[in-house]
């Protein structure tokens, strides 16, 4: 999802006579690779696919209907983390502004092959458009995401512990790498205690900046954005409800899955679902197909599997939940984003002659 994740998009990516070149060529070249083999797999799994189809055509509306409320929610707690941190950086968006960016770029996120990239660079556009300082808009692009990432690493901490010991194996993996970097950070944060270090840590800091004016002009946006939230309460309090935000974000679109099962009647793994879900949520990030297709589809349905569901069950509710989440925002989406194109074209469109005369007569 949206946030389910930028300041120079197509930099190392080139066309050439028509073709694709570099970066963008291999890139490309993995998504066909990757959707071949979806379609393989298709073939292989045409029976559960029958009877996936048999599953959804029996859909209940009443849960259908939490599902898509769940994803409102998802989307509508993702607006509400880049409006607080726009508004602690000084830039006033009122949530429905908010909300049908997030929606928007929602939909061009989903539209190519690493569209995140393409996503991200209009929000940010957008942000420059509506007053939002430059560097301001790259920095509550990267402290979103840094929060976002933050609670997928708490839930996926909560879907171990409530998944237990038999499924460790199958996380083994990804949870020694969030613990690494949990080990790493709590070491930086312990050894920052010590004022010779602390001092060696902002030369560095600093040295980094004065290599690279773009470095330092995340620094500078990174610093008033805590600068604002210390000003609001000091500590880390005021961070709090922007992580509330981005867990959130996460938690209603768990429950959206839920709610899938739920529509199909099939019961609900609640011991091994969170873990599924955060897996499923590790390959699909890398977008290496418009929206992930294949790929979420792919994941979450082996691993419903793995976790103890039927085969026919498991892809009916993975495609019912990509029907909401995905499929059902795309339409939405695009309108969102036409709309917001045109009434930023309004805006700057040049003022008629007569207005330029000073003339007020029609």
């Amino acid at each position: 999802m949206s946030g389910r994740r930028e300041f120079q998009v197509g930099r190392g990516f080139g066309w050439q006579e028509g073709r694709p070149t570099g970066p963008r060529a291999l890139w490309w070249l993995v998504a066909v690779l990757v959707v071949a083999a979806v379609v393989l797999v298709a073939v292989l799994r045409r029976r559960e696919l029958a009877k996936a189809y048999h599953l959804i055509a029996g859909v209940r509306p009443l849960p259908v209907a939490v599902a898509v409320v769940c994803q409102a929610l998802s989307l509508l707690c993702f607006a509400a983390l880049y409006r607080w941190l726009l508004g602690a950086g000084g830039a006033r968006w009122s949530l429905r502004r908010t909300t049908a960016t997030v929606v928007a770029a929602n939909a061009v996120a989903g539209a190519l092959p690493g569209g995140a990239a393409f996503s991200a660079a209009w929000v940010y556009r957008q942000f420059r458009r509506r007053g939002a300082e430059q560097v301001l808009a790259a920095a509550v692009l990267v402290v979103a995401g840094a929060l976002s990432v933050l609670g997928l690493a708490v839930l996926l901490v909560a879907g171990v512990v409530a998944a237990g010991q038999a499924e460790l194996r199958t996380v083994l993996l990804p949870v020694a790498g969030a613990l690494l970097v949990l080990g790493t950070a709590l070491a930086v944060f312990g050894a920052s205690r010590f004022s010779g270090l602390r001092s060696a840590m902002g030369r560095a800091w600093r040295g980094t900046g004065r290599r690279s004016r773009r470095i330092r002009q995340g620094q500078n946006a990174l610093a008033q954005l805590v600068e604002q939230a210390h000003s609001l309460q000091a500590g880390l309090r005021p961070w709090l409800r922007p992580f509330a935000f981005a867990l959130l974000n996460w938690v209603f679109d768990v429950a959206c899955l839920a709610a899938s099962l739920w529509a199909l009647g099939i019961g609900v793994p609640w011991h091994s679902l969170l873990l599924a879900y955060v897996l499923t949520q590790i390959p699909g990030s890398l977008r290496l197909t418009p929206g992930s297709l294949g790929i979420v589809e792919t994941s979450l349905s082996a691993l419903l599997v793995l976790y103890g569901l039927p085969p026919g069950p498991a892809i009916a509710a993975t495609l019912l939940y990509r029907a909401v989440s995905y499929w059902a925002l795309q339409p939405i989406g695009w309108t969102s984003w036409l709309a917001i194109t045109l009434q930023t074209g309004a805006s700057r469109s040049p003022p008629r002659r007569s207005e330029r005369r000073g003339d007020l007569s029609p």
